[in-house]
């Protein structure tokens, strides 16, 4: 009878408080610790200026958790909703509510890597910049055009685009406009080195100088290798005060790379960078040149050539000459493979 009793009115609501506790704290388990994304790997973005509201309406948009409710139930047990930071943040299939509110609450974000190349103009440079972080390109390209961010900087208009060079870099997702155009400086600067700006002395020329130059030679070929050649040959001219008669300066000045034929009429363009009309070298940039363009001026070929013009084979080499008189007979052969192209502008 006691041992009834015992096992009714004592041992099985013990039981019964045990298992429900039991199931209580496994549930909290899981809604703790269990794995909550539901792809294998993944990015979520804040954006600057975001709340709380706004992160669960990205995890819902995306899709990117199994139970949003879970996450939301321990977001407010730590607090998460008054320590939002904006960032690119690194989710996958292993990690728990746990592990994403810990990131997401630390600013623990993942770094990105930000790459440009082949860019001639700021438009485009912002076009690419902002696909990859957080400003879009119409702030970026008001930014590169501000007269008072340019003069800090100690560069003109003209030149601004000289502190770019294309490259790979790592940034934070949510750098702001200002501060990838700091960094860009910072790289510029630590860029050039005592040989280099040496290299630049012994030819005269000022890093801006350089580097409107390497954006010529840039321009003129496709091949890394004939690059010191080609840069070769316009030291030569500066040297000797010729006009550079640099076909790329007209294509800029034109607003037009994609002329194929350099006319007569093109070379009456009234603009000072019309090397044809204008001594030296063109106010700045009229690209943004690679670093192997840059290094190929640096370190040009010490040669007499004073001419090129490209080979008719269009192989995108050059044919060199250090009289005219060669180089009318090479621009000759190639005007003639033109007419049989049917090139005409």
């Amino acid at each position: 009878m006691k041992k009834s009793f015992l096992h009714k009115y004592v041992l099985t609501p013990i039981i019964l408080v045990t298992i429900f506790a039991t199931l209580i704290g496994y549930i909290t388990y899981r809604k703790i610790y269990s794995p909550n994304v539901k792809v294998p790997k993944t990015y979520l973005y804040i954006p600057t200026g975001s709340g709380y509201e706004d992160v669960v309406e990205s995890l819902l948009e995306d899709s990117l958790l199994k139970n949003i409710e879970s996450f939301k139930w321990l977001a407010e047990k730590k607090n998460y909703p008054n320590h939002i930071y904006p960032g690119r943040y690194k989710l996958d299939s292993t990690m728990s509510n746990n592990d994403i509110i810990n990131k997401l609450r630390s600013g623990f974000q993942e770094p990105i890597k930000v790459i440009f190349n082949s860019i001639r103009t700021r438009e485009q440079l912002a076009g690419k910049i902002a696909k990859q972080i957080e400003p879009d390109s119409i702030e970026l390209v008001k930014l590169f055009y501000n007269d008072s961010l340019i003069s800090n900087l100690g560069l003109k208009q003209e030149t601004f685009t000289c502190i770019f060079l294309p490259n790979t870099y790592e940034f934070w997702w949510n750098t702001s406009g200002e501060k990838f155009v700091s960094r860009m400086k910072f790289e510029y600067q630590r860029f050039w080195n005592e040989d280099r700006i040496n290299k630049a002395a012994k030819l005269n020329l000022t890093q801006e100088d350089v580097i409107t130059l390497a954006s010529i030679v840039d321009e003129e070929t496709l091949y890394n290798d004939e690059m010191p050649r080609v840069a070769g040959v316009y030291i030569n001219r500066l040297k000797r005060r010729m006009h550079l008669q640099a076909d790329p300066t007209l294509k800029f000045a034109l607003g037009d790379f994609s002329i194929k034929r350099v006319l007569n009429v093109h070379k009456r363009i009234n603009s000072p960078y019309n090397t044809y009309r204008n001594y030296g070298l063109p106010p700045g940039p009229i690209s943004i040149p690679s670093i192997a363009a840059i290094e190929a001026v640096l370190n040009y070929e010490n040669h007499h050539y004073l001419y090129f013009c490209a080979k008719p084979d269009f192989s995108g080499y050059h044919n060199f000459a250090k009289t005219l008189s060669q180089h009318n007979i090479n621009a000759r052969e190639y005007q003639r493979a033109l007419n049989r192209e049917r090139i005409w502008r």
